[in-house]
Protein backbone atom coordinates (compact mmCIF):
# COMPACT_ATOMS: atom_id res chain seq x y z
CA UNK A 1 0.00 0.00 0.00
CA UNK A 2 1.47 3.23 -0.60
CA UNK A 3 2.15 5.28 1.92
CA UNK A 4 0.09 8.75 1.54
CA UNK A 5 2.00 11.87 0.71
CA UNK A 6 2.28 14.55 4.00
CA UNK A 7 1.62 17.73 2.10
CA UNK A 8 2.03 21.04 4.35
CA UNK A 9 -0.69 23.37 3.17
CA UNK A 10 -2.26 26.63 3.36
CA UNK A 11 -5.35 27.60 1.00
CA UNK A 12 -3.59 29.79 -1.29
CA UNK A 13 -2.74 29.96 -5.30
CA UNK A 14 0.34 28.40 -4.58
CA UNK A 15 -1.05 26.00 -1.62
CA UNK A 16 -4.30 24.76 -4.82
CA UNK A 17 -1.37 24.14 -6.91
CA UNK A 18 -0.01 21.19 -5.57
CA UNK A 19 -3.48 19.73 -3.94
CA UNK A 20 -5.36 20.36 -7.18
CA UNK A 21 -2.31 18.06 -8.60
CA UNK A 22 -2.45 15.47 -6.12
CA UNK A 23 -5.89 15.23 -6.88
CA UNK A 24 -5.96 14.88 -10.45
CA UNK A 25 -2.87 12.38 -10.03
CA UNK A 26 -5.06 10.54 -7.57
CA UNK A 27 -2.12 10.30 -5.10
CA UNK A 28 -3.27 9.80 -1.30
CA UNK A 29 -1.83 12.36 0.90
CA UNK A 30 -2.22 13.88 4.22
CA UNK A 31 -2.58 17.90 4.97
CA UNK A 32 -0.66 19.51 7.52
CA UNK A 33 -1.97 23.19 8.01
CA UNK A 34 0.39 25.56 7.96
CA UNK A 35 -1.57 28.76 8.85
CA UNK A 36 0.70 31.54 7.48
CA UNK A 37 -1.49 34.44 9.87
CA UNK A 38 0.06 32.79 12.89
CA UNK A 39 3.19 32.36 11.41
CA UNK A 40 3.55 28.61 11.34
CA UNK A 41 5.12 28.72 8.42
CA UNK A 42 8.80 29.65 10.95
CA UNK A 43 8.48 26.70 13.28
CA UNK A 44 11.76 25.04 13.20
CA UNK A 45 10.42 21.43 12.51
CA UNK A 46 9.11 23.13 9.02
CA UNK A 47 11.99 24.98 8.50
CA UNK A 48 13.84 21.28 8.44
CA UNK A 49 12.48 21.20 5.28
CA UNK A 50 10.95 24.32 4.33
CA UNK A 51 14.32 26.73 4.54
CA UNK A 52 12.66 29.34 2.73
CA UNK A 53 9.27 29.37 5.02
CA UNK A 54 7.15 29.40 2.72
CA UNK A 55 4.74 26.36 1.71
CA UNK A 56 3.71 24.26 0.03
CA UNK A 57 6.25 21.70 1.08
CA UNK A 58 5.64 17.73 0.74
CA UNK A 59 7.26 14.55 2.51
CA UNK A 60 7.05 11.95 0.18
CA UNK A 61 7.47 8.61 1.80
CA UNK A 62 8.20 6.49 -1.26
CA UNK A 63 10.27 8.76 -2.79
CA UNK A 64 13.28 7.54 -5.21
CA UNK A 65 14.63 4.23 -4.71
CA UNK A 66 12.35 3.96 -2.04
CA UNK A 67 13.34 6.56 0.33
CA UNK A 68 11.65 9.47 1.88
CA UNK A 69 12.51 13.06 0.24
CA UNK A 70 11.37 16.16 1.21
CA UNK A 71 10.50 19.22 -1.26
CA UNK A 72 10.14 22.86 -1.38
CA UNK A 73 8.80 24.89 -3.78
CA UNK A 74 6.05 24.59 -5.80
CA UNK A 75 7.22 24.59 -9.06
CA UNK A 76 10.09 21.93 -8.44
CA UNK A 77 6.82 19.84 -6.49
CA UNK A 78 4.97 19.84 -9.65
CA UNK A 79 7.97 18.56 -11.68
CA UNK A 80 8.69 15.76 -9.19
CA UNK A 81 4.93 14.63 -9.01
CA UNK A 82 5.24 14.78 -13.10
CA UNK A 83 8.06 12.76 -13.37
CA UNK A 84 7.04 9.95 -10.54
CA UNK A 85 4.01 9.18 -12.24
CA UNK A 86 4.64 9.72 -15.58
CA UNK A 87 1.63 12.27 -15.64
CA UNK A 88 0.78 15.82 -16.62
CA UNK A 89 4.15 16.45 -18.48
CA UNK A 90 3.35 15.35 -21.98
CA UNK A 91 4.24 12.07 -24.11
CA UNK A 92 7.72 13.50 -25.98
CA UNK A 93 10.27 15.58 -25.49
CA UNK A 94 9.04 18.11 -26.97
CA UNK A 95 6.04 18.70 -24.84
CA UNK A 96 8.05 18.42 -21.70
CA UNK A 97 9.99 21.22 -23.00
CA UNK A 98 6.64 23.17 -23.83
CA UNK A 99 5.45 22.40 -19.89
CA UNK A 100 8.77 23.51 -18.51
CA UNK A 101 8.39 26.51 -20.36
CA UNK A 102 5.05 27.64 -19.24
CA UNK A 103 5.50 26.26 -15.48
CA UNK A 104 9.07 28.86 -15.06
CA UNK A 105 6.66 31.45 -16.73
CA UNK A 106 4.27 31.36 -13.78
CA UNK A 107 6.86 30.94 -11.32
CA UNK A 108 9.02 33.74 -12.47
CA UNK A 109 6.16 35.96 -14.03
CA UNK A 110 2.67 35.55 -13.42
CA UNK A 111 3.09 34.15 -9.49
CA UNK A 112 5.44 37.33 -8.54
CA UNK A 113 3.50 39.60 -10.69
CA UNK A 114 -0.29 38.57 -9.78
CA UNK A 115 0.88 38.11 -5.62
CA UNK A 116 2.47 42.11 -5.49
CA UNK A 117 -0.90 43.43 -7.48
CA UNK A 118 -2.48 41.50 -4.50
CA UNK A 119 -0.72 43.32 -2.19
CA UNK A 120 -0.63 46.71 -3.16
CA UNK A 121 -4.51 46.60 -4.36
CA UNK A 122 -6.21 44.26 -1.12
CA UNK A 123 -3.54 44.02 1.68
CA UNK A 124 -1.62 47.55 1.80
CA UNK A 125 -4.36 49.81 1.76
CA UNK A 126 -5.77 47.93 4.76
CA UNK A 127 -2.49 48.20 6.76
CA UNK A 128 -2.50 50.84 9.60
CA UNK A 129 -1.33 53.06 8.71
CA UNK A 130 -3.62 52.42 5.09
CA UNK A 131 -0.41 52.26 2.39
CA UNK A 132 -2.39 53.24 -0.52
CA UNK A 133 0.45 53.34 -3.36
CA UNK A 134 -0.66 54.53 -6.92
CA UNK A 135 2.24 53.50 -8.75
CA UNK A 136 2.86 50.12 -7.43
CA UNK A 137 -0.90 49.45 -7.80
CA UNK A 138 -0.68 50.15 -11.70
CA UNK A 139 2.73 48.84 -12.09
CA UNK A 140 1.36 45.12 -11.28
CA UNK A 141 -2.13 45.43 -12.56
CA UNK A 142 -0.88 46.17 -15.82
CA UNK A 143 2.30 43.74 -15.42
CA UNK A 144 -0.87 40.98 -14.42
CA UNK A 145 -2.36 42.47 -17.55
CA UNK A 146 0.13 42.10 -20.13
CA UNK A 147 1.02 38.51 -19.01
CA UNK A 148 -2.61 37.34 -19.47
CA UNK A 149 -2.66 38.90 -22.98
CA UNK A 150 -0.54 36.90 -23.87
CA UNK A 151 -1.67 33.99 -22.05
CA UNK A 152 -4.61 34.94 -23.96
CA UNK A 153 -2.64 34.59 -27.55
CA UNK A 154 -1.12 30.95 -26.21
CA UNK A 155 -4.79 29.64 -25.83
CA UNK A 156 -5.83 31.23 -29.51
CA UNK A 157 -4.44 28.09 -31.09
CA UNK A 158 -4.00 25.91 -28.49
CA UNK A 159 -6.52 23.85 -26.02
CA UNK A 160 -4.41 24.00 -22.93
CA UNK A 161 -1.25 26.01 -22.11
CA UNK A 162 1.33 23.44 -23.13
CA UNK A 163 -0.87 22.03 -26.67
CA UNK A 164 -3.44 20.01 -27.19
CA UNK A 165 -2.68 17.95 -23.68
CA UNK A 166 -3.71 19.45 -19.87
CA UNK A 167 -0.36 19.58 -17.90
CA UNK A 168 1.27 20.99 -14.91
CA UNK A 169 1.58 24.31 -16.73
CA UNK A 170 -2.06 24.38 -16.25
CA UNK A 171 -2.30 23.24 -12.74
CA UNK A 172 0.42 26.10 -11.83
CA UNK A 173 -1.39 29.05 -13.96
CA UNK A 174 -4.79 28.77 -13.00
CA UNK A 175 -4.89 28.93 -9.29
CA UNK A 176 -3.52 32.40 -9.80
CA UNK A 177 -5.02 32.94 -13.03
CA UNK A 178 -8.44 32.36 -11.37
CA UNK A 179 -8.58 35.27 -9.28
CA UNK A 180 -8.56 37.60 -12.16
CA UNK A 181 -11.49 40.55 -11.28
CA UNK A 182 -9.56 40.91 -7.97
CA UNK A 183 -6.62 41.61 -9.55
CA UNK A 184 -8.92 44.79 -11.20
CA UNK A 185 -8.38 42.95 -14.82
CA UNK A 186 -10.69 42.04 -17.71
CA UNK A 187 -11.84 39.10 -19.64
CA UNK A 188 -13.60 41.24 -22.64
CA UNK A 189 -10.25 41.81 -24.60
CA UNK A 190 -9.08 38.06 -23.64
CA UNK A 191 -11.61 35.05 -24.96
CA UNK A 192 -9.44 32.20 -25.18
CA UNK A 193 -8.30 33.05 -21.66
CA UNK A 194 -11.84 33.17 -20.51
CA UNK A 195 -12.83 29.81 -22.18
CA UNK A 196 -9.38 28.42 -20.58
CA UNK A 197 -10.56 29.51 -17.38
CA UNK A 198 -14.07 27.58 -17.27
CA UNK A 199 -12.41 24.58 -18.56
CA UNK A 200 -9.97 24.04 -16.18
CA UNK A 201 -12.53 24.98 -13.45
CA UNK A 202 -15.07 22.81 -13.89
CA UNK A 203 -12.65 19.66 -13.75
CA UNK A 204 -13.99 17.55 -10.74
CA UNK A 205 -9.67 17.14 -9.40
CA UNK A 206 -9.74 21.32 -9.45
CA UNK A 207 -12.72 21.19 -7.83
CA UNK A 208 -11.75 19.08 -4.97
CA UNK A 209 -8.43 20.26 -4.86
CA UNK A 210 -9.54 23.87 -4.36
CA UNK A 211 -11.67 22.93 -1.94
CA UNK A 212 -9.42 22.11 0.72
CA UNK A 213 -9.47 24.13 3.40
CA UNK A 214 -11.98 26.66 2.22
CA UNK A 215 -13.30 27.21 5.21
CA UNK A 216 -10.07 27.92 6.87
CA UNK A 217 -9.46 30.73 4.09
CA UNK A 218 -13.20 31.68 4.27
CA UNK A 219 -13.03 32.33 8.19
CA UNK A 220 -14.21 35.81 9.34
CA UNK A 221 -11.24 37.53 11.32
CA UNK A 222 -11.88 41.00 13.22
CA UNK A 223 -9.81 43.73 12.14
CA UNK A 224 -7.29 43.06 15.07
CA UNK A 225 -6.91 39.65 13.84
CA UNK A 226 -6.11 41.20 10.18
CA UNK A 227 -3.42 43.24 11.40
CA UNK A 228 -1.54 41.02 13.45
CA UNK A 229 -1.87 38.01 10.52
CA UNK A 230 -0.70 41.04 8.28
CA UNK A 231 2.45 41.77 10.52
CA UNK A 232 3.11 37.96 10.42
CA UNK A 233 2.89 37.63 6.59
CA UNK A 234 4.60 40.61 5.40
CA UNK A 235 7.65 40.24 7.85
CA UNK A 236 6.63 43.06 10.46
CA UNK A 237 6.50 40.67 13.20
CA UNK A 238 9.67 38.33 14.08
Amino acid sequence: MTTPIDLYYWPTPNGWKISIALEELGLPYTTHWIDIGKGDQFDPEFLKFAPNNRMPAIIDHDGPDGAPVSIFESGAILQYLGRKTGQLYGTTERDRIAVEEWLMWQMGGVGPMAGQNHHFIKYAPQMDPPQVLPYAQDRYRNETGRLYKVLDTRLKDNEFVAGDFYSLADIAIWPWAQNWLGQEQTLDDKPHFARWLDAIAARPAVVKGKALGAELRDRKKSREEELEAQKVMFGQKG
